[in-house]
């Protein structure tokens, strides 16, 4: 068998891997199991918090009747410990018959006549991480074939029992599995995160052929610190990120923890801010039936959605890093806008901070100023000093209307930034003052 499987690889290696699918043109948004629930199966004991199609059909009905779905939380996502831990006879994977006892084909229906999306979650190893069984090189077009004969819409592919040589080949082998079900499935690589995330052993013009969206990096966990890790990550190697990112093709940072034990309100604006200025996939991980109205509101502001759904697809950067702990995050959007974050790293009181839109780089004009968190418009001239009061660990993020036609070029081009995004004499895109 082994032999059968190296000369498949073999056969496709001068097979361009191109993930033609036409889904998920934004980042997609929706919900994920795994930070809030885990690889809880103790239905006996803990029956509203175990993996079970009982906590997806709340979490589904919670995304219906709440107001989630109108604004496109659309995915509830399955992820580890979901399977039985055999095969069917057919060498199938197979659901849990006590947790999911109606399977998951009659769960994706049930997402379906609610307006909504189901994603599963496989590994490319011998064994998942928890230790259900895996997708290894021979099981990957049975597997593909199962998601799409379940009427699956998202797949995530998880790394772990695997080695680099595999991966290599089955990220790859899995998209074009994927792609010949006939059915339009979206496709979460976790390939750079087991490489280190970056080149040269990441190659992100090889992921946007093949991945809709993949994980660079490590598992969020229920914590400020952890949020400012990853964050730090990814403003970090920003140079390097930006270009991969595109519509249909997305970084992800990992999931919204807000609205559960780890982050104050300020903290979770910090992250919604974070990751719509990333272009990230919105998956919230939390518990939907007990979320608090402020954690709500926060994931449910209109504006910040629709600056991370912005249809350009340009992932935003740090521009200013100031030693008084402000930093300032900037992206650009489409009808001539764009957005900015100011972000405090301090711990001990708001900070007050001064400049204007001059000294980030935008010609002169007036613009429309809009507070993303405060609900509140004003219009600023370039020229005009402002001070914003910035939490400790808080944001204040603003969405800006331009005056007037922007002169674009290509962002990027080849992987490297190209300078500029607007000629110098129109309302230009900062530069980095790193």
């Amino acid at each position: 068998m082994r032999f059968a499987v190296v000369a498949c690889v073999l056969a496709l290696s001068t097979v361009t891997f191109a993930l033609d699918n036409g889904l998920m043109r934004t980042p997609p948004m929706g919900w994920l199991a795994w930070e809030r629930f885990r690889c809880d199966i103790d239905c006996e004991h803990d029956p509203k918090n175990c993996i079970s199609e009982n906590l997806f059909i709340d979490m589904a009905d919670r995304l219906a009747e709440d107001g989630w779905r109108e604004l496109g939380y659309v995915y509830v996502n399955i992820d580890d410990c979901w399977a039985s831990m055999e095969r069917d006879t057919q060498g199938r994977l197979q659901s849990d018959p006590k947790r999911f006892p109606g399977g998951i084909r009659k769960l994706a229906r049930y997402m379906h006549d609610r307006g909504l999306k189901l994603g599963i979650y496989g590994d490319m190893g011998t064994h998942t991480c928890g230790g259900y069984p895996g997708t290894p090189l021979d099981k990957i077009e049975i597997d593909a074939q199962t998601f799409a004969d379940w009427e699956v819409d998202m797949f995530k592919f998880d790394g772990c029992y695997s080695n680099a040589t595999e991966q290599e080949q089955g990220y790859p082998l899995m998209s074009k599995a994927l792609n010949a079900t006939g059915r339009p499935i979206g496709y979460s690589c976790s390939w750079p995160a087991y490489q280190g995330g970056l080149p040269p052993k990441v190659n992100y013009t090889q992921l946007g052929e093949i991945c809709n969206l993949w994980r660079n990096y490590g598992d969020i966990q229920d914590s400020w610190d952890s949020v400012l890790y990853i964050a730090d990550w990814f403003f970090a190697n920003q140079d390097v990120l930006i270009p991969a990112a595109a519509p249909g093709q997305w970084n992800d940072p990992d999931m919204l923890i807000i609205g559960n034990f780890g982050l104050s309100m300020d903290q979770s604006r910090a992250q919604m801010a974070l990751w719509a200025i990333m272009a990230a996939p919105l998956f919230m991980s939390n518990d939907l039936r007990t979320i608090s109205s402020g954690a709500r509101v926060i994931l449910q502001n209109k504006m910040a959605i629709s600056i991370n759904q912005d249809p350009l697809g340009i992932q935003g950067r740090r521009i200013v890093k100031e030693k008084s702990g402000i930093e300032v995050y900037w992206r650009p959007l489409s009808n001539n806008a764009s957005a900015l974050v100011f972000f405090s790293r301090r711990n001990d009181m708001p900070y007050r901070y001064q400049t204007s839109l001059s000294k980030l780089n935008y010609t002169t004009g007036s613009y429309k100023i809009y507070d993303v968190f405060n609900d509140k418009g004003s219009t600023l001239k370039d020229s005009t000093d402002f001070v914003v009061s910035v939490n400790p660990t808080g944001v204040v993020m603003w969405h800006v209307s331009a005056p007037a036609k922007l002169g674009q070029r290509q962002f990027y081009g080849g992987g490297k930034l190209q300078g500029p995004t607007y000629h110098h004499h129109d309302n230009a895109i900062p530069p980095s003052f790193l």
